[in-house]
């Protein structure tokens, strides 16, 4: 039985020692070269370049919305969303509802899904009323689009004035101060 245990022992060290050394060997042998290399060329039809807010723009756009709001004693929660509707920043103001959190945050993710103001979007439910179906949007003004060149960026949504005006007018505010 002891002849077992120390043949079973011995085996195992002589297939380590095998592994280890083939291991050994691979890692210290050159990497291949990689079969055919993807060059980004300008030209290539296939590539595009886009444009996104800093953290910093977009802390600076929400704090500029939430100031105009403040500006008319108004109590919002502001959100700054990317192009794919992810959010960057959100501020919500002191005294803000509860609601305005997530109404913001759906304002700004319609109104940049859209590349328009949520103003604009809530009058296209008239003739196509499923689209307040989507998930994640909010058909009612307070958002705003950001655009380069016409192609939406990012979107800013306000939530807790007394109107959508109100709200669409603070967000509007908020896309004038990255003009600045």
């Amino acid at each position: 039985m002891n002849k077992k245990i120390v043949f079973g022992a011995a085996t195992a060290a002589v297939l380590a020692a095998g592994t280890f050394g083939a291991v050994s060997a691979n890692a210290s042998a050159p990497a291949a070269a990689p079969a055919a290399a993807v060059k980004a060329d300008a030209s290539n039809k296939n590539l595009q370049q886009s444009t996104h807010l800093t953290i910093e723009a977009a802390t600076k756009a929400a704090k500029a919305t939430l100031e105009a709001a403040e500006d008319e004693n108004q109590r919002v929660s502001v959100a700054v969303v990317d192009r794919n509707g992810n959010t960057i920043v959100t501020l919500r103001g002191d005294g803000a509802g509860p609601q305005s959190y997530e109404s913001a945050e759906r304002k700004a993710f319609t109104a940049v899904s859209w590349n328009a103001p949520t103003s604009v979007l809530a009058g296209r439910l008239a003739q196509a009323p499923n689209l307040k179906d989507i998930p994640g949007t909010l058909f009612l003004a307070g958002g705003a689009p950001v655009t380069v060149k016409g192609a939406p960026i990012a979107g800013i949504g306000v939530a807790g004035a007394p109107s959508g005006d109100l709200d669409e007018k603070f967000a509007q505010a908020g896309v004038a101060a990255l003009a600045k």
